[in-house]
């Protein structure tokens, strides 16, 4: 049975109730006619919030296979499938099948028909084929397959026969895993060659990053031949099995069986590989001190931990709005002519880092010597310089990913210069995070950032709302509304402009619709409230009851009213609701044009929330000196 839905429809399959102790994979054949989207959801039980697996929005003339991983748990769960067809004439989604089977999504025999989504990298000359099976050529040299030991089973195979240029390559790909995965890999091959074949198994990230992690320790093999590789992937990659000629007397390479055990082939490599280091040592936020970082103190201390009252010329720090953070005041040390070095903790090699911050500048005349970022050898001897500021929006605090992996142990080093006291100004650090694996492409769970579009939030209008509007850089209105956003400085965020409304009008954000669960969870976002007309920000809870919304069931969980800060809030709000529901942000105008209101980063995590909540008094940091609170 095919499922197929044209524009004017939308839907939502869901899954019984799974209790899948073992790992397992879901393999979904599906078209995506003109425009539209297909995402695929695990919805844990006693949760209300799902955590989405897989997402396609790529049109494609024929069906295609994706494999998604489904980790062991014992927690029982459901699957969701939700389309949603572009409007317009001519889009459409169909699926297809929905199949889940026991093991990795990248283990395959190759004796089904969609080849567990393994995908070939079409080259006119050269291409993976399935071999195999009674109608094979009698001529052909090719071997029997090895699951089956007979000519009745299919394997992979790639032919020199019609290599035209020297060195063509072939590759086939495995799906990309979509969850951590640590163990063994291993599969079956055979080489029979004339002038030389390469064969090499390599992994590839979300990236496009390559690397080689096996090749052939022999020649040519007549029989097959059993390889096991070690493997650890905290991100997602997919193997990459790839061979090239020389000639179109190359020979042939076949491949068959291939399959994963969680446990490393080796155990030295299980001892090696297994990190015995957390990256989180690298994290900090500081709140309660400088945490692993230090300073050189030759000629005094240049970074400071600060906490210091706003101005109309300075925000707060990134963490919470009002806390700390790091500050070089380079006009204030004791000598003009220096480097200040702040070192973080020393991480080992041979693994893939994601090294996260955020950073402001303010009254730098030349911003090439305001900061830069090098990785250290344990001796102290600086190996490479991997980042440094460019021309920036100043005055807002900016995000910078950065992912790196060195042959050695490496400490991450920020470094600032103050040449003479004409060309010195202020830079500040806070939020510093180190996670493995390559910097993630897209914000976790339940989070909205507002990057790429509304996330799906619904506008309420009505004859006195008026619609939030995201937008990025400065407010259009003076002495009102954020400099930038709180993501990445230079993102985006929603607001309301005051101009555009009269007073006491307000405008409605709605989430999508979150299921009921027991116990807390916890709502996390951050708002900008500044302004001498500022109105009211409110949060509320909205029960659904069979698909509405009755007015007298909406549940005030949190507001401020009036002039906030200069900087970014957090707030934090923790609440339970065991029935469907949504959540509505109501900004409602001051009664001047000074009245913007934003918000941005809103997260929604099981559980309590971690802090009581956010904090009233002003934060930020001045030019006066004599309020910076060290």
């Amino acid at each position: 049975m095919v499922f197929r839905f044209s524009w004017n429809d939308s839907f939502s399959l869901q899954s019984p109730r799974l209790e899948l102790l073992d790992w397992n994979c879901v393999r979904l054949v599906y078209q995506i006619t003109g425009a539209g989207s297909l995402q695929l959801h695990l919805r844990p039980e006693g949760e209300n919030f799902d955590f989405t697996l897989w997402t396609a929005n790529k049109p494609s003339d024929s069906w295609l296979i994706a494999s998604v991983d489904l980790p062991n748990t014992t927690k029982p769960y459901q699957l969701l499938m939700e389309g949603t067809p572009g409007q317009g004439e001519g889009n459409s989604l169909a699926l297809f099948e929905i199949h889940i089977v026991p093991g990795y999504c990248i283990e395959c025999n190759f004796e089904e028909h969609h080849l567990c989504g393994y995908n070939n990298q079409w080259n006119p000359n050269v291409n993976w084929y399935v071999g195999g099976s009674l109608a094979r050529d009698p001529q052909s040299n090719l071997p029997d397959d090895h699951t089956m030991n007979n000519e009745r089973g299919h394997y992979m195979y790639v032919d020199s026969v019609y290599a035209k240029r020297f060195q063509e390559v072939a590759k086939l790909s495995s799906p990309m895993t979509t969850t951590p995965m640590s163990g063994c890999l291993s599969f079956y091959y055979q080489r029979d060659q004339a002038r030389g074949n390469f064969f090499s198994l390599f992994t590839k990230d979300e990236l496009g990053h390559y690397e080689e992690i096996w090749r052939p320790d022999v020649y040519a093999t007549s029989t097959w031949k059993l390889v096991q590789v070690d493997i650890k992937a905290p991100h997602p990659i997919e193997a990459v099995f790839e061979v090239a000629f020389n000639s179109a007397r190359g020979g042939y390479v076949a491949l068959d069986d291939i399959s994963f055990s969680p446990q490393f082939c080796h155990q030295e490599t299980g001892q090696i590989c297994t990190p015995i280091f957390d990256p989180s040592i690298s994290d900090c936020d500081f709140e309660e001190g400088y945490c692993q970082y230090y300073q050189e103190r030759i000629g005094g201390s240049v970074w400071n931990r600060v906490s210091v009252k706003p101005n109309v010329y300075r925000i707060g720090d990134h963490t919470t709005g009002t806390g700390s953070f790091l500050l070089a005041n380079t006009r204030f040390t004791n000598r003009p002519g220096y480097v200040g070095r702040l070192h973080g903790p020393l991480l080992p090699e041979n693994h893939k880092y994601c090294l996260r911050f955020y950073y402001t500048v303010h009254g730098f005349v030349k911003m090439d010597n305001a900061l830069a970022l090098y990785l250290y050898e344990e001796n102290n001897v600086a190996q490479e310089k991997i980042w440094t500021i460019s021309e920036t929006s100043r005055d807002v605090w900016t995000e910078v990913d950065l992912t790196f992996q060195k042959p050695m142990p490496v400490k991450i080093v920020f470094v600032t210069i103050c040449r003479n006291f004409w060309d010195c100004g202020l830079v500040a650090l806070d939020d510093i995070t180190v996670t493995l694996g390559d910097c993630p492409l897209r914000p976790p769970t339940g989070q909205c950032n507002f990057e790429l579009g509304d996330c799906g939030y619904i506008q309420e209008k009505n004859l006195h709302r008026h619609n939030w509007i995201r937008t990025r850089g400065q407010t259009p209105t003076s002495y009102t509304g954020p400099r930038g956003d709180h993501t990445l400085g230079v993102g985006y965020f929603m607001y309301i402009e005051a101009s555009h409304m009269l007073s006491g009008h307000s405008a409605h954000l709605v989430t999508p619709e979150l299921r009921g669960s027991d116990g807390p969870q916890c709502l996390s976002f951050f708002y900008h409230m500044y302004g001498s007309g500022t109105g009211l920000l409110s949060v509320l809870l909205h029960r659904l009851h069979h698909g509405t919304r009755p007015r007298h069931r909406d549940t005030l969980l949190w507001k401020r009213q009036g002039e906030q800060s200069i900087s970014w809030m957090r707030a934090m709000i923790e609440y339970e609701c065991r029935t469907r529901h949504q959540i509505v942000f109501e900004a409602t105008r001051g009664p001047s044009i000074r009245s913007d209101i934003a918000i941005d980063d809103i997260v929604f995590k099981h559980g309590s929330c971690k802090d009581s909540g956010d904090s009233i008094p002003y934060s930020g940091f001045s030019e006066n000196f004599n309020e910076i609170e060290y």
